[in-house]
């Protein structure tokens, strides 16, 4: 079962019951004990159903929007959420692309086919007036790997994935990871309701989104390329309109952890498109890990490495500065990470998540 599928748990308890109403009228002449053996069996099937039902609604569903081409932190990212889905700590219910390298999503259809998870479904803003291939690495994976998306022509639009991720998802159940730019929030939030829902898209994520992680902004202030390239106005608007809790990671705390260097060439196979995207891009001279942190903010434990600042608000400048602005708590927070902690550590952590879970 693919993670953009529904567990086919509801159409088990059809298949019980008509079972158990078979058995009333054809085996009125077993013993007692043959009945009791039989309702025993169901109700064992009943309550495996009932917990698996409940295993699958407790992970936390995610939809990730990735810059994926100029950097190679974005594929160490897609990995790591790869390995928390492994571990069933996450349900990765789609990936929307916010790039206009025209290999970019079929680079991350390559990584997921690498892991095994070839059918998440894959948005792209086909309508870009422009697409150009600019990246180190997502034209060679995309040809050197197997893939399923043969095109950035096959993938989703990105608003209409968007829409229909969420409306499909229980209320408040989603998290929203963006890794790069933020075009594709925006034109979620600016939707208008559709056949996935009679909802807008501010209502919609407000219905079913539980809360954002952010890579982007500088702080305590800065200015970063997520937040002013190339598309600063959107940031803007994301930052002043979303209304749930919003989690920023900010680029100061990502260039202190270094991984993606020679340690890594020991954690991956030869095989996996995650050294070869390393390996094209720098030769594992190592890199920040702005994505990766934002990705460590979905593990349960986080805050072993991290502290939360949320005691004040996040403040961005039309030309995509930014300032955290001292104050009352309010659905704005960042990361710092905590003091001492070896930033080395959670660098191997990230390097381990890497790698591909058998």
């Amino acid at each position: 079962m693919f993670l953009n599928e529904k567990p086919s748990v509801f159409p088990l308890f059809p298949y019980c019951i008509s079972s158990s109403v078979k058995k009333k009228h054809t085996t009125s002449n077993l013993s007692t004990h043959g009945n009791h053996f039989q309702n025993m069996k169901h109700l064992s099937l009943l309550v495996l159903v009932l917990f698996f039902a409940t295993n699958s609604s407790s992970q936390t569903r995610v939809i990730v929007d990735t810059d994926i081409d100029s950097d190679v932190d974005d594929v160490a990212a897609l990995a790591m959420l790869h390995n928390l889905v492994s571990n069933k700590e996450i349900i990765l219910s789609g990936i929307i692309v916010t790039s206009d390298d025209p290999f970019a999503p079929v680079c991350v259809n390559a990584v997921n086919t690498y892991f095994e998870r070839k059918n998440i479904p894959i948005g792209f803003n086909k309508k870009q007036p422009a697409l150009k291939n600019h990246s180190k690495y997502t034209r060679q994976i995309s040809e050197e790997f197997p893939h399923q998306l043969t095109s950035y022509k096959n993938a989703f639009e990105n608003v209409d994935l968007y829409r229909k991720l969420l409306s499909s998802s229980p209320d408040g159940s989603v998290v929203i990871v963006t890794l790069g730019h933020l075009t594709s929030m925006q034109d979620l939030l600016q939707s208008k309701g559709d056949r996935y829902s009679p909802l807008n898209g501010k209502d919609l994520v407000e219905k079913k989104a539980v809360r954002w992680i952010c890579m982007g902004g500088m702080y305590p202030s800065g200015k970063e390329a997520n937040f002013y390239r190339p598309d600063p106005l959107s940031t803007v608007y994301c930052v002043k309109e979303w209304l749930k809790p919003v989690i920023f990671c900010g680029w100061e705390a990502g260039n202190k952890i270094i991984s993606g260097g020679q340690e890594i060439k020991t954690v991956l196979s030869v095989e996996s498109p995650v050294y070869r995207a390393f390996e094209l891009y720098n030769n594992f001279a190592g890199r920040p890990s702005w994505d990766q942190l934002a990705i460590l903010l979905l593990k349960s434990d986080f805050e072993k490495y991290f502290d939360i600042i949320s005691d004040g608000f996040n403040q961005v400048e039309a030309d995509g500065s930014n300032k955290w602005i001292t104050g009352a708590k309010g659905n704005h927070s960042y990361i710092r990470i905590k003091p001492g902690i070896d930033p080395g550590i959670i660098a191997q952590l990230i390097n381990n998540m890497t790698k591909k879970v058998k």
